[in-house]
């Protein structure tokens, strides 16, 4: 599935996890980590990277692709999370592949053996109400895809699954289709894509169970809506943190 470009920008300055697309088993764009840096989008830039838009802050950039501000600071060698970000500058907004495979550090600020693991994400202490009721046509899959898809019927509504504040509504990824992403707290992060028509608009606070947007199709025809829960920037089970 080819790269579309983010737009942070369009939402007045994506707020980070695939929507229900023809490629499942792809990672949700918005923060996907596993595309080769040196693949280039339709918008010229390579994936992995963003090109700055007018009211773009480094703050709602690293929302948008499920970073912290301080990381994507720290990768392009700027000088605060708080830096100025200027039109038409490109940041680097997935890790480098150095850090990925640096040594993590353990306990005391020594760094572990080499060849040690990354800890797992770790779930967040939340409970979530289902966007929607229906069979559970994707599963998550870790490193191969990063949400669930539940089935239903286009025109249906979806719903939040916590209270929050909406930190993305909008059409600016192309390939996903109308996008609802939702801040619940520091660590959590809720994405609802591939919607019909959206019911909220950034910077809305939200109720748990509050209708968000109407159940849209895929360019299969399928309807279905994209759930995906992130945990302090990494993408997590929503199933175990869904009420049964």
């Amino acid at each position: 599935m080819n790269r579309q470009r983010r737009n942070p920008g369009a939402y007045a300055a994506l707020a980070a996890l695939t929507l229900v697309c023809s490629a499942c088993s792809t990672p949700f764009a918005p923060w996907a980590e596993s595309t080769p840096a040196h693949t280039v989008s339709s918008s010229g830039v390579p994936a992995g990277y963003y090109r700055v838009n007018p009211g773009d802050t480094l703050s709602r950039i690293a929302s948008a692709y499920g970073q912290r501000p301080q990381d994507i600071a720290s990768w392009n060698q700027l000088s605060s999370a708080n830096a100025q970000v200027l039109p038409g500058q490109v940041l680097r907004v997935a890790p480098p592949p150095s850090y990925a495979t640096a040594a993590p550090q353990v306990p005391g600020g020594a760094p572990a053996a080499a060849g040690v693991a990354t800890p797992a994400p770790v779930a967040p202490s939340i409970a979530l109400a289902w966007p929607a009721r229906g069979p559970i046509l994707q599963r998550f899959v870790p490193g191969k895809s990063t949400g669930i898809v539940i089935g239903g019927t286009a025109g249906e509504q979806v719903k939040a699954a916590a209270a929050g504040r909406v930190v993305y509504a909008g059409t600016g990824i192309e390939a996903y289709g109308p996008l609802v992403i939702i801040k619940h707290n520091d660590q959590v992060v809720t994405a609802y894509g591939h919607n019909g028509k959206l019911l909220v608009k950034e910077d809305d606070a939200v109720t748990q169970g509050q209708p968000i947007a109407e159940m849209g199709t895929d360019e299969r025809g399928v309807a279905g809506v994209q759930f995906e829960v992130r945990s302090d920037g990494k993408p997590v089970d929503p199933l175990p943190l869904l009420a049964r």
